[in-house]
């Protein structure tokens, strides 16, 4: 199996047990539904810990374009190879979300509220909140990155990394998941949303194009500042690259603080206006 490949098929793995695990909790009529939060924490990690078991020695499973990038960005991983990486995390989370649309066909019709339909695919912030939705991704990406890398650091019996991996994904699900519903990876946000935006899935409604860059934008920063985090402060290597992306990520989220901003008094406005 090729390592582009290994991408799609363990990013699409990925998203039927993750988006799956959220369709059983949340759709109607459906066996598991009212599981809860600790469910689909649990289910997300066993998700991310069957995906790398799979295409682990195929491809390093990355699953996630912030996973990526922050590995190109201190060297553990080839530029060259990161569009087609990418490309692949896309299309297999786009596959899998397709996937767990057959697997629950006649549930969509049962479920009226169009928000729990896209919640299967995707995720959406508990309060919306440009500024805190964006740090939200960011921190928990970081977290992930920091966390890949110190599982790396240390040595394990042989077979056991793919499931610390994925205790780490229920930690920082049962931990910091709540703002936004922990995106953290591009891949598993817009390949499926847009799987629910092509799907015809029985009155689905939006697929919240709006909020969609935060998930991805989020955790590309997070994730990258992660990994220059981590290789700065436990290998003691500061690089340049370590503190324009600081800044970069600074500059973003004072932008989206004043777009936040921007947007709560233009909706403030036409309220008074309307009354």
């Amino acid at each position: 199996m090729s390592p582009i490949l290994g991408e799609i098929i363990g990013t699409m793995i990925l998203i039927i047990f993750g988006g799956g695990v959220v369709a059983n909790v949340s759709l109607k009529k459906s066996k598991a539904e009212g599981g809860g939060w600790i469910v689909v924490a649990l289910g997300w990690g066993l998700a991310v810990s069957m995906a790398v078991y799979a295409v682990g020695k195929f491809s390093g499973a990355h699953l996630n374009p912030a996973v990526t990038l922050g590995m190109a960005a201190i060297g553990e991983f080839s530029w060259s190879q990161v569009p087609g990486y990418i490309a692949a995390q896309m299309l297999g989370g786009f596959l899998g979300g397709i996937i767990v649309y057959f697997q629950f066909l006649p549930h969509w019709e049962q479920t009226e509220d169009p928000a729990v339909k896209l919640g299967v695919f995707s995720t959406d912030p508990a309060i919306p909140h440009t500024l805190s939705n964006l740090l939200s991704e960011f921190i928990g990406t970081a977290v992930l990155l920091v966390g890949l890398l110190s599982i790396g650091a240390n040595k394990f019996t042989e077979g056991l990394n793919p499931l610390i991996v994925g205790f780490l994904i229920v930690a920082i699900g049962l931990s910091l998941g709540g703002p936004t519903g922990y995106a953290i990876n591009p891949a598993r946000d817009l390949g499926p949303r847009l799987a629910h935006f092509f799907l015809p899935i029985s009155g689905k409604g939006g697929s919240n194009w709006k909020y969609a860059w935060i998930p991805v934008v989020g955790p590309i920063l997070g994730g990258v500042f992660g990994a220059l985090f981590y290789q700065a402060v436990f290998e003691g290597r500061v690089t340049a690259f370590f503190w324009s992306w600081t800044v970069l990520s600074a500059l973003i989220f004072a932008a989206a603080h004043l777009a936040g901003k921007s947007g709560t008094q233009g909706l403030r406005h036409g309220e008074r206006i309307k009354n």
